[in-house]
């Protein structure tokens, strides 16, 4: 039994490619929106709505719509509950700060800003492709989370402002392709950062960082298959292959609905259609800054190497230069030779 067939029989709403290529050829919209596509992105347009491969939650808009923070609330309060290690409850969104740092080429992907219960903040990021300084980037996004929350404490409290109201900041970054970097830690799929002293003295430090490198996750679901309600929700998010949606929904029922959502979205054909080629222009875009980044890696590295080796030639010539006067003074009779050829001796060490 094939894939499609698989999916169809959990999900009995699926189209088939006849019906979706029917559909697409009949509107003279859509059949030219199909056009423009290459013969790989309109593969992989096809196999999403007929259910040959499963629908990518890393994808903007179907992370959105299935964890909207204001209608499905629980859905993020489970996963971000299994992501902090303790039982959270998402209140409501809060708006994105336009003023956030970083250009229009960001590689941020989905940017979703939620305030849980206890006041804690939690800025959840989707990476199509990891970008170079990734630290350093997220300490700036998280330093500008807690700047926005203190300024609307202080507002709020005004005269009763305390920094014992302020709560902590997480940003949560799902890589769905991890910098170089992470490819060091083929055992690891989560990474969190806190402050600590190294005197063992504890102060409430605010600012949390888990990184997800989704990919290397994939390998490890590929070598040892789903073995815990993390690993769950890590091949909802990042796995679109059939065989391991079947086993997840069968493992944990509380994904059907999940999928149910998905599939319906993929009944409106022009939807998907418009959403699909949005993603492609984000992702051209991500493509454009990634290679950026890289090549500015490259050609700072390259620059440290040139900076080194101009430095050994540097040393190299001016050894040279102090050789060739002590050869020189070899030939005046009135200079003690055994003491140049001593340190004749320790140029060349």
């Amino acid at each position: 039994m094939n894939s499609q067939n698989n999916l169809s029989k959990l999900f009995p709403m699926i189209k088939t490619r006849a019906q979706v290529l029917e559909e697409i050829h009949s509107k003279d919209n859509l059949r030219g929106k199909f056009e423009t596509w290459t013969e790989d992105q309109k593969e992989n347009f096809l196999s999403i709505c007929t259910g040959a491969k499963g629908v990518k939650m890393l994808y903007d808009c179907y992370f959105k719509e299935i964890l909207n923070p204001e209608y499905t609330p629980e859905r993020l309060s489970a996963l971000l509950s299994i992501i902090i290690g303790k039982k959270v409850t998402v209140k409501y969104q809060l708006p994105n700060d336009n003023t956030r740092i970083g250009d229009e080429l960001s590689l941020v992907i989905t940017d979703i800003v939620v305030e849980l219960e206890d006041g804690t903040l939690a800025n959840i990021e989707v990476q199509k492709l990891g970008y170079a300084f990734t630290g350093e980037r997220a300490s700036c996004y998280s330093a500008d989370l807690l700047l926005r929350q203190y300024k609307r404490v202080r507002d709020s409290l005004k005269t009763n402002f305390s920094y014992k109201n302020i709560a902590p900041v997480y940003t949560i970054v799902f890589l769905e392709s991890s910098p170089r970097s992470f490819k060091d830690y083929k055992d690891t799929f989560i990474h969190k950062f806190s402050a600590v002293s190294n005197s063992g003295l504890e102060l409430n430090m605010l600012q949390n960082y888990v990184f997800i490198p989704v990919d290397i996750f994939l390998e490890k679901l590929h070598n040892s298959g789903i073995q815990s309600e993390l690993d769950a929700w890590l091949t909802f998010i990042g796995c679109d292959e059939p065989e391991f949606i079947i086993k997840l929904v069968e493992k944990y029922p509380l994904f059907k609905p999940m999928y149910q959502d998905l599939h319906n979205m993929c009944l409106n054909t022009e939807r998907m259609m418009d959403m699909f080629s949005e993603e492609l222009k984000i992702l051209d875009r991500n493509t454009v800054k990634y290679m950026i980044d890289e090549l500015q890696e490259e050609l700072d590295d390259t620059k440290t190497q040139l900076t080194d080796a101009k430095t050994q030639l540097t040393e190299l010539n001016a050894e040279k230069t102090a050789f060739m006067q002590l050869i020189n003074q070899l030939d005046d009779p009135n200079v003690d030779k055994e003491a140049i050829l001593s340190k004749l001796r320790e140029l060349k060490k």
